[in-house]
């Protein structure tokens, strides 16, 4: 177990060992060429096992200090550096001095604590301090510019999303008005044909109306960025209901409730229209016992928008491309509200589909950002 702990522990720290091991060999051979003195083992062992201790130590303490958030940090280095050189001839003396009774070093005289030990030892002391700066800075640049390449990824991340929100919200309104006809001369001819038809047939008139309605708010073409009035689309909903009222001969059964007080309230374009237009497309909209509805609810607090449908069990196949659908609708709510919305969307034992969003409302007049 010793073994695979002192394993485990290289492999954390192997390029530790290596740089150290290259650098006492180095300067072990270079000084004693340089001066043509060797020390023994026992000495060498002391000294470096000191000098890293030493290194470690300033590293910790400096990285310590420049976590601190208050404004005058960086005075605390003088006393610290001052209190480690202290320390590191407190230590170094006693040390050698036994070394020096115990094992033959090559000095005749007894050691003492001379000027020139002092400033000896103050140079080595500050030598490796040095080293260990530079060190903590070297690991503080590496984590800012990882910081920094992490920033630059999300802001890629965030760019894809916003490009791919753009394309839903493009996909959305081309679904909602797949010709791209003239604006102008779409609607003038529609205009023509609604003052044509208003006396011979008043309810192709309003169908005309209705539709003229939602086409022109379709064309406005929002960013994918912009919230819209939620009123906005509650007026397309009840433009949609009334075509669909009126291409049916008033047969559908479907109920648009409204609670509280929506002047204000901004949301994602087109969402609303969406679900509602699902509700046409997958649902049994007929169903004489169980009406289809749509209920938004705002209590000051929250806005809740909920749609309940029979689900048509002729159309149960395209359920799977509805549910691709609804997760565009998740991925635009998250794009806009994070961690402030609510999504789901599921069947009961009674063959309902139901939609719920659910979203945090503080200042609605500011609109929902």
């Amino acid at each position: 177990m010793n073994i695979l702990k002192i394993k485990n522990w290289y492999n954390r720290n192997d390029i530790h060992v290596k740089a150290w091991l290259l650098f006492i060999i180095y300067e072990v051979f270079i000084t004693g060429i340089a001066t043509r003195w060797w020390g023994t083992p026992g000495n060498y062992i002391f000294h470096y096992l000191l000098n890293i201790s030493l290194f470690y130590f300033h590293a910790y303490g400096t990285r310590k200090i420049l976590s601190r958030s208050f404004r005058y940090k960086n005075w605390l280095f003088i006393p610290f550096v001052i209190f480690e050189l202290i320390a590191y001839i407190a230590i170094a003396f006693p040390g050698e001095y036994l070394i020096s009774i115990t094992i033959s070093t090559g000095f005749k005289d007894p050691m003492k604590i001379t000027e020139v030990y002092v400033l000896r030892s103050v140079w080595r002391a500050l030598y490796f301090i040095g080293f260990s700066t530079g060190y903590v800075f070297l690991l503080n640049s590496l984590k800012e510019r990882k910081r920094v390449q992490k920033l630059e990824k999300q802001s890629l991340v965030n760019t894809i999303e916003k490009q791919a929100l753009e394309n839903d919200l493009v996909q959305s309104q081309n679904n909602f008005l797949r010709s791209q006809i003239n604006p102008h001369f779409l609607f003038n001819t529609l205009n023509f044909i609604y003052n044509d038809a208003r006396k011979k047939a008043p309810l192709a008139a309003d169908a005309i109306m209705n539709l003229s309605e939602m086409m022109r708010y379709a064309l406005k073409r929002p960013e994918a960025s912009e919230l819209v009035p939620l009123s906005e689309e509650v007026e397309q909903i009840e433009h949609l209901i009334n075509l669909h009222k009126l291409r049916t001969a008033n047969t559908i059964n479907f109920n648009l409730e409204i609670e509280g007080d929506l002047f204000g309230i901004r949301f994602p374009p087109l969402i609303l229209l969406t679900l509602v237009e699902n509700m046409f497309k997958h649902g049994n909209i007929a169903h004489s016992a169980q009406p289809s509805i749509v209920q938004i609810n705002y209590d000051k607090a929250s806005l809740k928008i909920t749609t309940i449908n029979m689900i048509n069990d002729v159309k149960k196949k395209e359920l799977e491309s509805h549910h691709v659908g609804l997760e565009n609708i998740d991925k635009r709510l998250n794009n806009f509200f994070k961690d402030k919305y609510s999504f789901k969307f599921y069947k009961d034992d009674i063959n309902r589909y139901f939609t719920e969003i659910k979203v945090d409302i503080h200042n609605p007049l500011a609109g929902l950002n």
